[in-house]
C-alpha cells in the first residue's frame, strides 16, 4: 500500500514537474517572440524616421511614409529611387498601421471592461434613475415599461405639434378671409360712389337741358354703315380703348422703331454732308467714330424688331433687322444728293444775278414813263 502510494505520488510529481517545463518552455518562446516583435517595430519606426513607438499618430505615420515614398519609389524619378528600399518601406508602414490598430483595440476591449464593471458595482437607485424612475420590477421589465412611455410621449408631442399646424394655418386662413371681406366692401362702396356720382351728374345734365334737341334724335344708329359684318360688341369696345388713347404693343413698338429709325438716319446724313468728299484723314476718323456709335444704337433697333416680330398680329407685317452697311450707304448717297442740289442751287443763284446785272434798254423806258406821266 505505502509502495503504490509512492509510486502515485512519483508520477504526480513527474506530471507536474512536465507541466511546469512546458510553461516555462510557452513562456521563453513568448518572449522571445514578443522581444522579436518589438524589434520589428522599433526598426520599422527607424526605417520610416519616426520616434519611439506611442508617440505617431497615424497622420504622422502617413505623412513619413509619403515622404518616403517620394524618395524610393521606382516610378518617382528621383535619384535615390530604389525599389528594394520602397518594399522595406511599405513593410515598415503596414507594420506600425497593424501595431497601431491592435493597441487601439485592446484600448477600447479595456474600456468597455471598466464599463461594465462600474455597470456591476453600481448601487440600485443608479439603474432606477436610468430610467427616469418609470416602472417597476426586474430591470428587463423596467426596461420595457420605460420604451413603451417614451412611444407614448413621443406620440402625444406629434399630436400636439399637428394640433399647433392646425390651428396656424386656420387662424391664418381666417385672417386672409377677413381680409377679402374688408377689400370687397371697399370695392363695393367705392363702386356705389361712383355709380351714385354718375347718377347725380346725369339728372344735373337732364335738369339743364342737355339732353334736349340732340342730332339725330329719335333715329337709329347709323354706327355700322362703314362695316355692316363687323360684331357690334368688339367694335365697341375698340372705339372705346381707342377713345381713350390704348394702343396695342406692337403699334407701340412700330412707332418706336419709326421714330428710333428717322433719329439715325437723320444723323447719320447730317454727319457725312458736314464732311468732305473724298474726306480727310481726320474726317475719317470722326465718320468712323460716328459709325460706331450708330452701330451700338442699331444692335439695340433690332432687339425692338425680335420683340415686335414676336407680337406681331400679322406676317407680312414683321420687320427685317436694320444693317449698318446699308444704312451708311443710304448716307453716302443723300450726302451726294444733298451737295448736288446745293451746287445747282448756287448756279441758279448765279443766273438770277447775272440776269439782274444786265443794262436794261433805255429808250424803252423813257416811252414806258411818259405813258404813264400822260396817264
Amino acid at each position: 500500500m505505502s509502495y503504490m502510494f509512492q509510486l502515485c505520488v512519483t508520477r504526480s510529481d513527474f506530471h507536474h514537474g512536465s507541466y511546469l517545463l512546458l510553461l516555462a518552455r510557452r513562456t521563453l518562446q513568448f518572449r522571445l517572440l514578443s522581444s522579436r516583435i518589438s524589434h520589428s517595430l522599433k526598426e520599422s519606426y527607424r526605417r520610416l524616421q519616426l520616434p519611439e513607438e506611442g508617440k505617431s499618430s497615424p497622420a504622422q505615420v502617413r505623412e513619413a511614409y509619403l515622404q518616403m515614398a517620394k524618395l524610393y519609389h521606382p516610378d518617382s524619378g528621383a535619384a535615390t529611387a530604389d525599389a528594394v528600399l520602397f518594399a522595406q518601406v511599405e513593410q515598415a508602414y503596414r507594420a506600425i498601421l497593424a501595431h497601431q490598430s491592435q493597441v487601439k483595440r485592446n484600448d477600447g476591449a479595456r474600456e468597455e471592461d471598466d464599463d461594465e464593471k462600474t455597470n456591476s458595482v453600481a448601487p440600485q437607485h443608479r439603474h432606477y434613475l436610468s430610467y427616469e424612475g418609470i416602472g417597476s420590477g426586474t430591470p428587463s421589465q423596467r426596461e420595457r415599461q420605460y420604451r413603451q412611455f417614451r412611444v407614448d410621449r413621443a406620440t402625444d408631442e406629434v399630436l400636439n405639434y399637428r394640433q399647433m399646424v392646425h390651428e396656424k394655418a386656420a387662424a391664418e386662413e381666417g385672417a386672409l378671409v377677413d381680409r377679402d371681406l374688408r377689400q370687397r366692401s371697399r370695392k363695393i362702396k367705392i363702386t356705389q360712389a361712383v355709380e351714385r356720382l354718375v347718377e347725380d351728374l346725369i339728372q344735373e345734365s337732364m335738369a339743364r337741358g342737355d339732353f334736349q334737341n340732340l342730332s339725330g334724335s329719335g333715329k337709329p344708329l347709323d354706327k355700322f354703315q362703314h362695316n355692316p359684318y363687323a360684331d357690334p360688341m368688339t367694335h365697341n369696345l375698340n372705339r372705346i380703348l381707342i377713345d381713350n388713347g390704348y394702343q396695342p404693343a406692337w403699334i407701340v413698338t412700330q412707332r418706336d422703331i419709326r421714330e428710333t429709325t428717322g433719329q439715325i438716319r437723320s444723323r447719320l446724313l447730317e454727319g457725312r454732308a458736314r464732311l468732305g468728299d473724298p474726306m480727310t484723314p481726320r474726317e475719317r476718323a470722326q465718320w468712323e467714330q460716328l459709325c460706331a456709335s450708330v452701330e451700338e444704337e442699331l444692335s439695340k433697333l433690332n432687339k425692338m424688331v425680335d420683340n415686335l416680330n414676336l407680337i406681331v398680329p400679322m406676317l407680312n407685317m414683321q420687320m427685317v433687322h436694320f444693317s449698318l452697311a446699308r444704312e451708311v450707304d443710304r448716307a453716302e448717297k443723300g450726302a451726294r444728293q444733298h451737295r448736288q442740289d446745293r451746287e445747282n442751287e448756287r448756279e441758279r443763284e448765279k443766273e438770277r444775278t447775272a440776269a439782274n446785272s444786265r443794262p436794261k434798254n433805255t429808250k424803252q423806258g423813257l416811252i414806258s414813263w411818259m405813258q404813264s406821266l400822260l396817264r
